[in-house]
């Protein structure tokens, strides 16, 4: 038994005294993760929907100017033409050309338009609620994804430390077998089979680093950092329910995937209402203001400005059925949307319950695991003793030490499941966010930029100066 624990206590004193935690990893994520980064993005975009439907309320600016030459041709009829000869006489010609310069400014307004504006208006606000649940949504699977990867580095490394344990009990094995051999107990066999185990737990050993490189790798990808430290997680045991049914009704309620298809079935119906806005009559009015300057030939016409103010009364008959089919493709849309809130709320209700059993599946195969590895040491232990008396072979304790090394990666591989499963169940509720778990990290504020840019009038930059 003592050889035995001699290989328990360096697995005990592995973890550093300031490791790097799975809450560390999710801060991290949160920040630098790229995908997430672009839904922000994204997200600040679709803010601008706003301004531009607002637009059809604001009045459209704009200024001309106008050069018109034209020539006039009366055969028969000579006029001066501007020019003189060599003798400073002027020369008659029969075309005359007759200029005018106009400029102006011209304001136009809408007044009504069938509500047009006031339902693209909403439209795209819901539109953006329904993109901020979306980045919700985005949000809590980058950290889950943190947590299941930075869980994994911890499974892979335990695996090592468990393979090269048993490298060093191998050659113990081997040396041992050399020894019999040497001494006349031992056959070659033995040796051989001790040499055969030796070289396979080497090649699990290489199998298992090049499992935590890729582990590794995507934990670069996902969190933005090279793993510092890591060691085994807990379940995260806050929030998680009671039971199934309390877990659905509380992903129904919360989950922002639900919610921001509710949100887009508000913004389809609004969409419905403008298309059906473009059917109803519409009061445009306008405002001009043009200053006109012209000469015929060489004479002066009187300058003079104008100002005018024009209302128009818009009454659509037919616009070649495209209105019709406009609104008919928004109805379909409509119910689109209300189709996938039922799959949305089917798909969170089948993670919560895989989670769950996962879950329960992991704590229970983690307490028969500790089982199986107590009695498979004991195992090891006894073949051991047995050997030594001559009443058991070789074979026998290579085989009760593969028992040992199964239940002990086993139990990682069920270790590394509950976790993940515990992270997941909360992920399906909608309650695996930086402020139920804590995370040490500025919460990104998307309501921030939308309230800068939902009333501008003017402006190139963004809010960030770009």
């Amino acid at each position: 038994m003592a050889f035995l624990a001699a290989f328990v206590v360096p697995v005990l004193l592995a973890a550093p005294a300031a490791a790097e935690t799975i809450f560390d990893a999710m801060a991290k994520a949160y920040d630098n993760n790229p995908d997430l980064n672009a839904a922000r993005a994204g997200l600040r975009a679709t803010d601008e929907g706003v301004t531009i439907a607002k637009a059809g309320w604001r009045p459209q600016i704009s200024a001309f100017a106008q050069n018109t030459q034209t020539w006039y041709d009366n055969s028969g009829a000579t006029f001066p033409s501007g020019e003189v000869n060599e003798f400073g006489q002027p020369i008659p010609t029969d075309r005359i050309k007759a200029t005018s310069h106009q400029r102006g400014l011209t304001i136009t307004q809408q007044i009504f338009d069938g509500f047009q504006t006031l339902n693209n208006v909403r439209a795209a606000e819901s539109t953006v609620f329904s993109e901020r649940a979306s980045l919700r949504a985005r949000e809590i699977q980058i950290l889950l994804s943190a947590a299941e990867v930075y869980a994994n580095i911890g499974r892979d490394q335990q695996i090592i430390v468990f393979r090269k344990q048993n490298i060093a009990f191998l050659r113990e094995q081997v040396s041992a077998a050399k020894t019999r051999l040497d001494l006349g107990d031992g056959t070659t066999t033995d040796v051989s089979l001790a040499e055969a185990d030796l070289a396979r737990a080497q090649a699990l050993v290489a199998a298992a680093i090049s499992q935590l490189k890729q582990s590794e790798a995507v934990y670069v990808q996902i969190v933005g950092d090279a793993p510092k430290d890591v060691r085994p997680a807990k379940p995260v045991s806050k929030l998680l329910p009671k039971n199934i049914d309390t877990a659905v009704a509380t992903g129904w309620r919360e989950h922002p995937s639900i919610l921001s298809t509710m949100h887009a079935i508000d913004a389809a119906g609004f969409q419905v209402k403008s298309a059906e806005g473009a059917m109803l009559p519409g009061v445009v009015v306008q405002g001009q203001i043009q200053s006109t300057e012209g000469t015929v030939g060489v004479s002066s016409l009187s300058n003079y400005n104008s100002s005018s103010i024009t209302a128009r009364l818009n009454v659509p008959l037919y616009q070649g059925g495209a209105e019709y089919g406009q609104i008919r493709q928004a109805k379909e849309r409509l119910g689109q949307q209300r189709i996938l809130l039922d799959s949305a709320r089917l798909e969170v209700q089948q993670t919560i319950v895989s989670a769950m059993a996962q879950y329960e599946a992991a704590l229970a195969i983690i307490d028969a695991n500790n089982t199986q590895l107590k009695a498979a040491n004991d195992a090891l232990a006894g073949v051991i003793e047995e050997r030594a008396a001559g009443q058991a072979t070789q074979l026998d304790v290579l085989t009760a030490q593969a028992v040992v090394l199964n239940a002990k990666e086993s139990l990682a591989v069920a270790q590394r499941d509950a976790v993940v499963a515990s992270f997941s169940i909360l992920a399906s509720m909608g309650r695996l966010t930086v402020e139920t778990q804590n995370l040490q990290v500025t919460e990104y504020k998307p309501e921030v930029h939308y309230n800068k840019v939902k009333d501008a009038w003017f402006g190139l930059r963004t809010v960030d100066g770009r």
